[in-house]
């Protein structure tokens, strides 16, 4: 065997081994952050780019594992880093949305103006 399908057969060990720590990791820390724990799966891809972990959880616990402005999904992705660094591999962590991210710019709904506002308390002001 040569020296280079030895590692090559070696590094696809080691990816095998850190798919159990990886992917584990993620499924402990996001069942102890959701209320439906027994909604949570994780699908893990490898390929030339690394590591693509795909998390689906149920739609009412999206809000606590993403946090607030991002936060707690962000601190889940650097966590997930240093995992995939003690294995030498790059981890991303994808978090499937089922509605297709079809929400208003900036997480919030978009202000109504104009006809849906009472005004006429303050019309006879001079200001």
């Amino acid at each position: 065997m040569t020296k280079t399908k030895f590692q090559s057969i070696w590094k696809k060990r080691k990816i095998m081994a850190a798919a159990e720590q990886d992917k584990a990791f993620l499924e402990t820390i996001v069942k102890t952050i959701v209320s439906k724990p027994e909604a949570v799966s994780v699908e893990r891809t490898v390929d030339e780019m690394g590591v693509l972990l795909t998390l689906k959880i149920d739609p009412e616990d999206m809000g606590y594992v993403i946090g607030r402005r991002g936060q707690t999904a962000q601190a889940i992705r650097t966590l997930l880093k240093i995992v995939g660094a003690k294995n030498n591999a790059r981890v991303n962590l994808k978090i499937y949305d089922p509605e297709g991210a079809q929400r208003p710019a900036g997480g919030r709904r978009p202000a109504t103006r104009g006809a849906d506002i009472d005004t006429s308390s303050v019309d006879d002001l001079k200001i």
